[in-house]
């Protein structure tokens, strides 16, 4: 079947803008379902569609990813302080983090918040670094930062501290303690991508703990070689996503509706 959803129109609904990003959204919403690293109708991604960032579309509350469709993303405004008054206003939690994120945070285009279970073990540990042991280990070497001051839901007040230390644009993780994850990219694709290899990253690493041997290093050096060139690498992210949008249309799913 040809490849539809990235070209085809919007559907009759009126004043749907951002048609192309709203079909990429979803399809990374139902892929994080497939790959189970979803939780329940908790969770929420968020792409900024404004230069300053502070316009973003974001999934509405509590609808499960398995259903997310691209015309039913929110789009809301990080500095309209109504929007939790609004009808069909977001989880208040999601727009505590992402709301925060994109207010403070312009550099942060795509923002993806799960509770996926390997980057949640290691968030849950009191030493919650990723040492680089292998090649997805090193993508995120010296380009995280751990939380661990946390404080009970992402409200207002939770959204603004996490938000707050990810002013630095390397900074492209915040493993969350005792929480989960928070990825940052440049667009959906790159941070789809980003957040299917911290998941890998993070089960290569604790099944590595589980065995009780000695874990074999990188040093700094290579690590930071590894990464500088996976940083680099061409087009991955955009063909991973293209991919997956293939596969969704090729099973004719309404994600791109």
């Amino acid at each position: 079947m040809a490849r539809t959803s990235q070209t085809s129109p919007a559907p009759s609904i009126a004043n749907i803008d951002h048609w192309p990003e709203r079909v990429q959204m979803a399809a990374a919403f139902r892929w994080t379902e497939r790959l189970n690293m979803h939780e329940a109708v908790a969770n929420h991604f968020s792409l900024a569609v404004n230069e300053g960032g502070t316009q973003f579309l974001m999934n509405p509350n509590q609808m499960h990813f398995a259903r997310i469709r691209a015309s039913d993303l929110l789009l809301l405004d990080a500095n309209d302080p109504d929007t939790l008054k609004r009808p069909g206003a977001p989880d208040p939690t999601a727009w505590g983090l992402h709301g925060s994120v994109h207010r403070h945070c312009p550099h942060a285009r795509c923002v993806m918040h799960v509770h996926s279970i390997h980057a949640t073990v290691l968030a849950c540990l009191a030493d919650s670094t990723l040492p680089p042991i292998d090649q997805n280990t090193a993508i995120f070497y010296n380009r995280y930062v751990v939380d661990d001051g946390f404080s009970g839901l992402a409200f207002e007040s939770e959204g603004t501290r996490c938000a707050q230390m990810l002013s630095d644009p390397k900074v492209k993780v915040m493993i969350m303690g005792n929480h989960g994850v928070l990825i940052l990219g440049d667009s959906v694709a790159d941070t789809f991508n980003r957040m299917y290899y911290f998941e890998r990253a993070a089960e290569t690493y604790i099944r590595a703990l589980q065995t009780g041997q000695p874990l074999r290093v990188l040093s700094d050096e290579i690590a930071e070689k590894t990464a500088q060139e996976l940083d680099g690498y061409p087009g991955q992210a955009d063909q991973h996503m293209s991919e997956l949008m293939a596969i969704l249309d090729n099973e004719e799913s309404n994600y791109a509706s």
